[in-house]
């Protein structure tokens, strides 16, 4: 928790806009039962220590995943947050919960397909926007880059869709160990960096 909590402080200071950090994924269910359920008692540790506090920095608390296989008292926790910063105006924190990115995209294909059942759009209307309207992050921009710690050299189904043209930066630093002084170094490397979006 201090690492989020010193990271959300410090994306703020320098003008981040949206933050998504990834907590659980639809794979981590697999993990022994105890450790899911420390986990999701983290969670909502985590919002009744820190909510507070993020709401006083203007920060809006925000999840993304598929929250109804959540524990009720999870939901309820995340309910609440969400209610309590949902008009602030600083840095949207998003926590990727019960999230996975071919989950979300068949999610998004799913109340697509209800849609066009429903006569509310036709086939010939859908597009990367129509798409992108119905996944999690509807309403909010691509990610800019997106940094991967603890030496993994893989996307580990994260924000697939949304992350087709950000830029990425490795570290071989564990989450636990990140510090504002590589969240520079991350942000500095991307100021350098030339973005195509595909082109020459």
């Amino acid at each position: 928790m201090d690492t989020i909590r010193k990271i959300v402080k410090e994306s703020s200071k320098l003008g981040v806009r949206y933050l998504t950090l990834y907590a659980f994924s639809t794979e981590n269910w697999k993990r022994p039962e105890d450790e899911v359920t420390a986990l999701m008692k983290l969670v909502v540790e985590f919002i009744g220590k820190e909510i507070n506090e993020l709401h006083k920095n203007e920060v809006v608390f925000n999840v993304i995943g598929d929250i109804s296989k959540l524990p009720q008292v999870c939901q309820e926790s995340i309910f609440s947050a969400k209610e309590k910063t949902k008009n602030n105006k600083g840095l949207t924190l998003n926590i990727a919960l019960n999230y996975g990115g071919r989950d979300e995209i068949v999610s998004g294909v799913k109340k697509i397909a209800q849609e066009i059942l429903d006569n509310n759009i036709k086939v010939e209307d859908i597009d990367e926007k129509v798409i992108s309207n119905h996944l999690y992050t509807s309403g909010m921009p691509d990610p800019d880059i997106v940094i991967r710690p603890s030496g993994e050299l893989r996307l580990s189904n994260y924000l697939l869709w949304q992350s087709a043209y950000s830029e990425f930066w490795f570290s071989n630093i564990n989450w636990p160990d990140f510090t504002e002084r590589d969240l520079h170094k991350a942000i500095s490397d991307y100021q350098n960096r030339n973005r195509r979006f595909g082109g020459v």
